[in-house]
């Protein structure tokens, strides 16, 4: 580059300003006239010669200076050696896959990520923890390259033993919002206890806990015994547990960060006596978040059976759902099946079933058959499921023949021969 601007300067200055000053100094010479008597200051000629000379100095000029910003920037922008010398191409490129083996694997188990971890974290159990390129910045890295972070959180033992009698653990997700995750979560716990099972439901959806609302508890508290929390009861079958409990006012907002909602969470799975259940379901916010990563982390060595996975027909849905298969995948949860929620509309005076959210993409049925999950059943769009909602009680005492109710029991009849292989 430093040669480059060096000629470029070079050729303006001889192929413009040089010509031009020879060929004045050539008309000049044909123009002088010993006998012509001297004349004084300059012609209407020279003043245009002079004017054409002072124009190409002015152009040569701005040259030089652009071709030195050039070279200027180029310098600064070329890496530079300890001596002073530039780094070629040539060396970056040879350096280049050096820092690729430093990478790490995005396989990585998400429980086994730190939290506040970058995406490239090796995992606490990997050699490079702590020591990798991509630890740098990281606040765990002094921990992990201690060693201190392979060691397994005590509260993953404490939740094995507080959970030792329970015979099925079931998570209840959902890829979006709004696809009656929490209903089909209490209807599921409802027919649990109809069968004359144990069964208790744990509302993990610390902002939105609508757990005590569909089961007719509100207004009641969590007690606390030498054992821990005792859950709250709505019969002899069904024991339940959600932060609602603790909210001195139902119309207040949670706002909490993860490390928060993470304890809360650790506190249910450790503190709350739930005692022997044939099934405990866990009603999980919508989404991949802080919540789901913390209950996958805590149950890691309880057995847990897996996650029944709540949708509605339509792509907008699907396509979410989709996201949470692939982080049950990630994570090493086991996947009970999918359930197709608002699956057509039945008319409370016929009975007639309408398609009220188009499956334009084939619905669950087809997303279960090309990434080869269960369907667990379908379940139509009824009004009295919403007043079984409002109402806190179980949708067979309003309707116990409905094709809702013939469903969820279905669901419920197919989880089980899951879970019981």
């Amino acid at each position: 580059l430093k040669s480059a601007a060096i000629a470029c300067s070079v050729c303006v200055c001889v192929c413009c300003v040089l010509p031009l000053v020879c060929c004045n100094l050539g008309l000049c010479w044909l123009r002088s006239d010993a006998t012509s008597p001297p004349r004084r200051g300059m012609c209407a000629m020279d003043r245009g010669r002079f004017a054409q000379g002072v124009l190409c100095g002015a152009i040569s000029a701005g040259a030089v200076v652009v071709a030195a910003e050039w070279f200027k920037r180029a310098r600064s922008a070329t890496p530079q050696c300890a001596n002073g010398s530039s780094v070629r191409s040539a060396d970056v490129a040879e350096a280049a896959p050096s820092a690729e083996k430093g990478s790490v694997d995005t396989s990585v188990p998400l429980q086994e990520r730190p939290e506040n971890a970058p995406e490239s974290c090796p995992g606490v159990s990997s050699d490079a923890a702590g020591k990798a390129s991509s630890c740098a910045g990281c606040p765990n890295q002094k921990l992990c390259a201690s060693g201190e972070a392979k060691k397994p959180d005590p509260a993953v033992a404490d939740v094995k033993e507080r959970l030792k009698d329970v015979k099925r653990k079931i998570l209840v997700l959902s890829g979006k919002g709004g696809v009656g995750k929490s209903t089909v979560s209490a209807q599921l716990s409802f027919g649990f206890a109809a069968r004359n099972m144990d069964a208790g439901l744990l509302d993990v959806d610390i902002c939105g806990p609508s757990v005590p609302r569909m089961l007719g508890l509100v207004g009641q508290d969590v007690h606390q015994s030498s054992e821990g929390w005792s859950p709250v009861y709505v019969d002899d079958k069904l024991a339940v547990m959600s932060i609602g409990f603790m909210l001195p006012n139902q119309d207040d907002a949670i706002i909490w960060r993860g490390p928060r909602k993470n304890g809360l969470i650790k506190q249910f799975l450790t503190d709350v006596n739930w005692g022997p259940l044939d099934a405990l379901i866990i009603d999980t916010p919508p989404g991949t978040s802080d919540e789901h990563l913390s209950i996958v982390t805590y149950l890691q060595d309880s057995a847990i059976d897996g996650a029944v996975i709540v949708t509605t027909p339509q792509e907008v849905s699907l396509m979410d759902v989709r996201k949470e298969i692939n982080f049950c995948k990630k994570v090493g949860l086991p996947i009970i099946g999918v359930i197709e929620n608002m699956s057509g509309f039945v008319c409370p005076n016929c009975n007639c079933e309408e398609k009220i959210f188009a499956p334009s993409s084939g619905g669950a049925e087809e997303m279960c058959a090309k990434m080869n999950v269960p369907l667990l059943g379908k379940i139509p769009l009824d009004g009295r499921v919403a007043r079984a909602g409002d109402a806190g009680v179980p949708l067979t005492q309003l309707s116990p023949d409905s094709k809702v109710a013939k469903a969820i029991d279905a669901v419920i009849t197919k989880i089980l021969k899951q879970t019981d292989r």
